[in-house]
């Protein structure tokens, strides 16, 4: 799209109509940050956790590589930083809102939706019997039965109830979905913006393009590391978090391969209903200011004024006729 002035679109001048717009959108955003909270409170399935499986789930209880409150800081607010710089440089509110409106909608569907099936499956984390006891000992010390359930041979937990209960949220790895849904989405944009897949062959757009997604993977892989995950988990994650950024994204932007692949789905709707704005006031007043060729000007002098009045100085039906009458003889 040729002669787009980007400058003409800022908070100041169009933040309140989009902000009015959407108005919906971020209250939506809302209920969805509400749920995932509610999610994150409520008990998760205890699924079935026998003597014979203890073995698989003694891998030691480590603290987090990757502390949870760094995955919002590095796929929420890095990727809103640096669409802010984007924006002072280019002036275009409405890619601005919808980059920022994108992301978030992104991160927090993926978070109710890891937090949903991560109470609805319970499985137990790879340091699930340290967790059960904290101590260590089991079944092999003491009394078996003091340790698990003497007809269905469930473990019976000695340890904090807290830590149980987020031993049993494994399944889907959370810092995978949120990191793979906050920088697949940033991904995303950056191709938009670069025009990664112009089909010039510049190499070097697309590892800018990746090295979020490298990222992201970086971050999955220390939940496995760390023994809080199993690699399904971090799988299922990742897949999770990429295909609802791609989602996301695909609702506010065109692909980026698209010519119009820089900009917001709402920026190019917001020219289009302009020019055909401008293109209608055009064609009304040029229909205005155009006088018939066959009305003309005359002045009318009376008692002393002159008046401007229109006289249709086409011919009439009789003297069309006498026209006629007089070819004919």
């Amino acid at each position: 799209m040729a002669d787009i002035q980007l400058g003409a679109h800022t908070i100041r001048t169009h933040g309140i109509k989009i902000a009015r717009f959407h108005m919906h959108d971020w209250i939506i955003l809302v209920i969805l940050g509400i749920i995932d909270i509610i999610l994150n409170v409520i008990e998760p399935f205890h699924r079935f956790v026998g003597r014979d499986m203890m073995s698989d789930l003694r891998y030691p209880l480590k603290s987090n590589t990757i502390p949870f409150w760094v995955v919002p800081m590095i796929g929420i607010v890095l990727p809103v930083f640096i669409t802010l710089g984007i924006y002072f440089k280019k002036k275009n509110v409405y890619d601005l809102h919808n980059a920022v409106l994108g992301l978030l909608y992104s991160v927090l569907i993926t978070g109710v939706l890891t937090d949903a099936i991560k109470d609805a499956v319970g499985r137990p984390r790879p340091d699930f019997f340290w967790r059960c006891f904290p101590d260590g000992k089991d079944a092999e010390m003491f009394f078996f039965f003091q340790f698990y359930d003497k007809i269905t041979t469930i473990v019976i937990c000695h340890g904090d109830k807290s830590v149980i209960k987020e031993g049993h949220k494994s399944f889907p790895s959370g810092h995978s979905s949120w990191s793979f849904a906050g920088l697949g989405f940033f991904s995303w944009y950056l191709a938009g913006k670069i025009k990664a897949f112009d089909r010039r062959g510049h190499v070097a757009k697309l590892c800018i393009v990746l090295l979020p997604i490298l990222c992201a993977s970086f971050i999955a892989i220390s939940r496995v590391d760390d023994y809080w995950h199993h690699w399904q988990d971090v799988v299922a994650g990742g897949l999770l978090g990429l295909v609802v950024a791609s989602f996301c994204y695909l609702q506010f932007f065109p692909p980026p391969y698209d010519t119009d692949g820089w900009g917001p789905h709402a920026y190019f709707f917001m020219l289009a209903e302009s020019q055909s704005r401008n293109g209608s006031t055009s064609i009304a007043a040029e229909n205005l200011n155009v006088i018939p060729a066959s009305i003309e000007p005359m002045y009318i002098q009376s008692e002393g004024q002159n008046h401007l009045a229109l006289r249709d100085s086409a011919p009439t039906l009789d003297e069309i006729e006498a026209g006629v009458d007089r070819r004919m003889q």
